[in-house]
């Protein structure tokens, strides 16, 4: 449990390839009061990630050790033997510097955090306007091998069936009004009271 809750928690899930990481980042750039909140994974490091920015990125066994001792807030197997999941005292090094908090986490752990934190979490499921359209987004990053894409697929048809749990369902068809929508769907939720 976390000691204390000054700022609003922001929780942003969507299956792979709708976008999600994209648009948190460019809520980032907009909205100077957020801070992210860094998930670990215990999946191998992609080039273009950073340690401690993109990810805490733990051994296997680490990452078993750390929910043995009651580390995370939520955490996840997500496909077999990956696992992602928010440190606790990363969320608490946020809030006691009373920022607000955006989360970037799987859906599971989504919906995990807006129970646990309730009427100051606001939870935002992305996705992209259809499979097809999801799969062609992970082929174009180039990132996954052909049977990763295959299973990420897969998983997203299952994850998208958790949509109604979230406080709203966001569709990015095209990232320049999906930027400027989002944006301002946050500060709104952000400036209330």
């Amino acid at each position: 449990m976390t000691s204390i809750s000054k700022g609003k928690m922001l929780v942003v899930s969507a299956p792979s390839g709708a976008g999600k990481t994209t648009l948190v980042k460019h809520l980032l750039n907009q909205i100077p009061s957020l801070a992210f909140s860094v998930s670990a994974t215990s999946r191998p490091k992609r080039d273009n990630e950073v340690h401690g920015k993109d990810y805490f990125f733990l051994t296997k066994e680490d990452f078993k050790q750390r929910i043995a001792n009651g580390e995370f807030l939520e955490w996840e197997e997500v496909y077999e033997g990956v696992f992602y999941g928010t440190l606790l005292e990363e969320v608490d090094k946020a809030l006691n510097n009373g920022k607000h908090l955006i989360f970037d986490v799987d859906v599971v752990g989504g919906i995990n955090i807006k129970k646990h934190f309730g009427e100051i979490a606001y939870s935002i499921f992305i996705q992209a306007p259809s499979i097809q359209v999801l799969e062609q987004r992970l082929r174009n990053r180039c990132s996954d091998a052909e049977d990763s894409i295959h299973e990420r697929v897969q998983k997203a048809a299952q994850e998208m069936t958790y949509a109604p749990q979230f406080d709203l369902v966001f569709i990015n068809d095209d990232l320049n009004i999906a930027r400027e929508q989002l944006t301002i769907l946050v500060k709104d939720f952000l400036e209330k009271p």
